[in-house]
């Protein structure tokens, strides 16, 4: 039993997940997102009634659950979450906490797994990200299609008479509480911690003598080698730094951030990452401009993919901001596999913020970011003001061309004739 509000820590989240470990049947499905709170469930549950997203079996014993506890509660209250640091590293967690036989699930039946009920299997599926800018909408049908995922993949477990366990979580809230009244210190320590946690590590810095020249950040950096190889380097970049940016080179005009790392999982003996990045002066806008050109892999020294760029460009002042970037169509910015090896490799960045000319004072400087400043929103709503103000113009411009008459009928003289031509 938990009070409102508590937010369970990853020792506590650990107690929890005991069941899980020591259960006859160690099958584990886990189901990630990147945003997502409890009031994404209430909510879209309650406010579009018979287009309730939520329909599979998994789901709707969570909202019925939900449903109870919300209705006997004698008044409103907040319900309980899991730290953002907890929820970020549990994938590492349950990789380290048995022999499991992990599977990077990415086709929606997985009918075709050999699933070896005798020992523990891991089936990490990543699911489709869930941009801020989504509008309430387009959430319902996005979670529409994650519940259909997650009701596809259960139901072909079960009909092979399959046990096991289910974890659908993500890597942050979605949502923030901001209630008022009694609630407002609370709110204000919600958000204090997602701000903390966002700034829970600091960027990976390249210096070049005494001064840095290349800063790197991300929230989660991940990568999938084959659909099966599901490798996070967020951890060793950013938290540890076991990474080796020797390599990295700085010039006024091209620079080159290079992450190695030694046996990041067990089938990779080394992992080399490059960014290649230029600084070039473009007559149309009389300014120089830095753009990210490519992205490089290189596995064991061998197995080299690279990667073109799409979008991810800046004023040489500034540093380059974006929410989403990697190989999957939905993002803003992607990297696009420029030969056959770079095919086996999808690349997840979130939250990313790079900038690799022009540094001051070992910060950031001021952010462009992916996404355009006229939202398809700001556009409708440009679009009808634009009608509408052509309407109000065209009308006040017909009553103006109204004439009243010169001349009027004397009842007590001659009729009034005018002729056709007035």
């Amino acid at each position: 039993a938990l009070h409102e509000g508590h937010v369970v820590s990853a020792q506590e989240l650990t107690v929890l997940l005991q069941p899980v470990f020591t259960q006859n049947s160690r099958n584990l499905i886990l189901f990630l997102q990147d945003t997502l709170s409890v009031d994404d469930f209430t909510y879209l549950s309650e406010s579009y009634g018979n287009k309730n997203p939520f329909q599979n079996q998994v789901n709707k014993l969570f909202i019925n659950l939900l449903q109870e506890i919300l209705q006997s509660s004698p008044s409103s209250l907040v319900l309980p979450a899991v730290d953002c640091k907890a929820t970020r590293d549990l994938l590492s967690f349950l990789q380290e906490s048995g022999d499991w036989k992990l599977t990077n699930v990415t086709d929606l039946s997985v009918s075709h797994l050999e699933v070896n009920t005798s020992k523990p299997n891991l089936l990490v599926v990543q699911l489709q990200p869930l941009l801020s800018q989504l509008t309430e909408f387009v959430k319902l049908y996005m979670f529409l299609f994650i519940d259909k995922i997650i009701g596809r993949l259960t139901m072909d477990l079960q009909e092979r008479g399959i046990n096991f366990s289910v974890i659908y979580t993500a890597v942050r809230p979605s949502r923030i509480s901001r209630r008022t009244d009694v609630m407002w210190e609370l709110r204000r320590q919600l958000m204090a911690t997602e701000e903390e946690d966002s700034l829970s590590y600091p960027p990976l810095n390249v210096t070049t003598g005494n001064e840095t020249c290349i800063l790197f950040y991300a929230s989660n950096f991940s990568l999938n080698a084959n659909s099966s190889v599901f490798i996070d380097l967020t951890n060793a970049t950013f938290v540890a730094q076991n990474v080796d940016t020797s390599s990295s080179t700085c010039s006024d005009f091209n620079t080159t951030l290079s992450l190695k790392y030694t046996e990041p999982v067990n089938k990779i003996s080394s992992l080399e990452i490059r960014f290649l990045m230029t600084n070039k002066f473009y007559g149309g806008s009389a300014r120089n401009w830095f753009t990210l050109d490519s992205v490089e892999i290189i596995q064991d020294g061998e197995k080299f993919a690279k990667f073109n760029v799409s979008v991810i460009s800046a004023p040489a002042e500034y540093s380059f901001h974006c929410q989403l970037v990697g190989t999957s169509k939905l993002y803003p910015a992607r990297l696009i596999p420029s030969n056959n090896e770079a095919k086996n490799w999808d690349v997840f960045i979130s939250r990313l913020q790079v900038q690799g000319f022009n540094i001051e004072n070992n910060q950031f400087s001021y952010a462009s970011d992916c996404t355009g400043f006229f939202s398809p929103g700001i556009w409708m709503g440009l679009v009808t003001s634009i009608i509408l103000l052509w309407i109000l113009t065209y009308g006040i411009h017909m009553i103006m061309q109204l004439t009243t008459n010169s001349r009027f009928d004397d009842p007590k003289g001659p009729a009034l004739s005018v002729p056709q031509t007035e």
